[in-house]
């Protein structure tokens, strides 16, 4: 890693930048969009790498809170030798279940962010146009970025796949919407420039990848966390219309989600700009990032603007108007690990005076007989409420209108050390597997064997395939059969791979059933 360059990256304004990277080692010069590139190889010589390829002006200045501009052209080969700042956020240190792999890189971070990266095999390879993956990742939309390491993408190049991850802004400086803003966008709308990031993205790789050996015609987008939520957005807006064809949705939709309305977001943003004591847009640009950071704290999600997002996800789905795809999905075992369960007592006292007399359905599904029994259960509970009722939903939605759809179970308890041993299959674990990158996973606090070496395999094996062709199953593999609403299969990935109906139906059935009566 390249830390000179990076803190010049982050000091320098764009013109001197690109003077310095000029002078950098460079190997397989492209022209994109903006102008020539360089970048490096991989491990063995196989993989082209370009890393920090501008895809819009950076979001600074006046451009703070607009819609992606145009990206700025430059002179000479600019080296993509390293990732662009991360998106504005806090410092990046490990916490609960994710230590520093899962992590952005400590340095640089900033608005100026409006970078994507891409790994393809190295061209006069035979084979034709390749698929192309675009890689959103997660972060509760307040945090990440494309250069966390197990989001590198040179294992499923090497598979035959062009891997581009992008960048997109969060928190304040994603989903902030003022009345102001409204009135200047000129579309009456404000809000979502996480996703229009997103889509800006995308349409860089319809006008580039070919560049590249990938197929602007067969891209699958694919995310995990926000970034699951993010390709859930991304199939429902119509500004996306006509930029992918497949989706991957790793944990995380929009359906058991209520996004505010820009009424509701707007509100927020008079809020804010009070609470920074500015009376202006213009006095709004000016404030410095890291005050707005400190100090707005409200925006964590897409915003129902009528633009990016006309209506409520559900909704789309509903009239038939999202984009079409073929949809590979699902969730982990232990998606949420609670640190302080309520006692079986508490529990149950607190479901009776919530449900009434539906209460003795939902101890069915989530029993309360002992405080250990409890525990488990809010566990369950934990993990079905959030991540499974949401992906569920969507994938019900997608196979009642027969549209293609698999759903999975990552189920592998991730081997490990001291205070990381109590998280099991947790959320954002299935990732260095379905990529194949547990290179990158620390050894010295999560052992990992033979066994894990073997999922990987499989469940890269099933991704790539499903990248090439919509489809996961593929020679050697065991059989992953469609989910449709008569027959709710799933696959369960763990210790042993293999199809099973979906467990805990009835459970997810019962709490989409009492969140529409309320």
């Amino acid at each position: 890693m390249n830390l000179r360059a990076f803190s010049l990256r982050c000091l320098l304004p764009v013109a001197a930048l690109i003077s310095i990277c000029t002078a950098a080692q460079a190997s397989d010069t492209l022209r994109v969009e903006g102008g020539k590139i360089s970048g490096t190889t991989g491990s063995d010589g196989r993989i082209s790498i370009y890393k920090g390829i501008p895809f819009a002006a950076p979001p600074v200045g006046d451009l703070r809170w607009k819609a992606p501009q145009p990206v700025k052209k430059w002179n000479g080969v600019l080296a993509c030798d390293h990732f662009g700042p991360s998106p504005m956020q806090g410092d990046p240190a490990p916490f609960s279940m994710w230590s520093a792999e899962f992590l952005i890189p400590k340095t640089p971070i900033g608005e100026d962010c409006l970078y994507l990266n891409v790994w393809a095999e190295k061209q006069g390879k035979p084979g034709g146009k390749k698929p192309v993956l675009v890689w959103i990742y997660g972060g509760g939309f307040v945090s990440g970025g494309a250069g966390c390491a197990i989001y590198d993408g040179e294992a499923t190049a090497k598979k035959g796949v062009v891997f581009v991850s992008i960048n997109y802004r969060v928190g304040a400086f994603g989903f902030f919407a003022h009345p102001e803003l409204t009135k200047e966008s000129g579309k009456n709308a404000s809000g979502n420039y996480g996703l229009m990031d997103q889509i800006a993205a995308l349409k860089w790789v319809k006008k580039n990848i070919a560049q590249f050996g990938g197929d602007p015609e067969n891209v699958t987008i694919a995310g995990q966390s926000a970034g699951s939520m993010s390709v859930n957005c991304l199939v429902a807006s119509p500004q996306a219309k006509g930029l992918f064809n497949k989706a991957i949705a790793e944990s995380g939709a929009g359906f058991g989600r209520v996004y505010p309305s820009l009424k509701q977001a707007e509100e927020g943003g008079v809020k804010a700009a009070q609470t920074l004591g500015v009376a202006s847009l213009a006095d709004l640009r000016k404030v410095p990032a890291e005050e707005i950071l400190k100090k707005v704290l409200t925006y964590r999600a897409p915003i129902i603007d009528g633009l990016v997002l006309p209506q409520a996800i559900s909704e789309i789905y509903e009239s038939r108007k999202q984009n079409p795809v073929t949809l590979l999905t699902g969730w982990n075992q232990n998606e949420n690990a609670l640190d302080k369960p309520k006692t079986a007592e508490e529990f149950r006292s607190a479901y009776n005076q919530t449900l009434g007399p539906k209460a003795q359905t939902f101890f069915e599904y989530y029993p309360a007989q002992s405080d250990e029994q409890a525990a488990h259960s809010q566990n369950e509970l934990a993990r079905d409420g959030s991540y499974g009722v949401q992906n569920y939903s969507w994938a019900l939605a997608q196979s009642r209108q027969n549209k293609g759809v698999y759903l999975y179970r990552f189920a592998r308890k991730l081997p490990a050390t001291g205070i990381y041993a109590r998280y099991g299959a947790f959320h954002t674990g299935e990732v260095a597997y379905a990529y194949d990158n547990l290179r990158f996973i620390d050894r010295a606090l999560r052992p990992l064997g033979a066994t894990d070496d073997q999922i990987a395999n499989i469940m890269s094996a099933y991704w790539v395939n499903f990248i090439k062709t919509g489809n996961p199953n593929g020679t050697g593999l065991p059989e992953w059969p469609a989910f449709n609403p008569y027959a709710r299969q799933m696959i369960s990935l763990g210790d042993e791979i293999k199809a099973a109906p979906l467990a805990e139906q009835p459970a997810l059935d019962f709490l989409i059933e009492q969140a529409g009566k309320r």
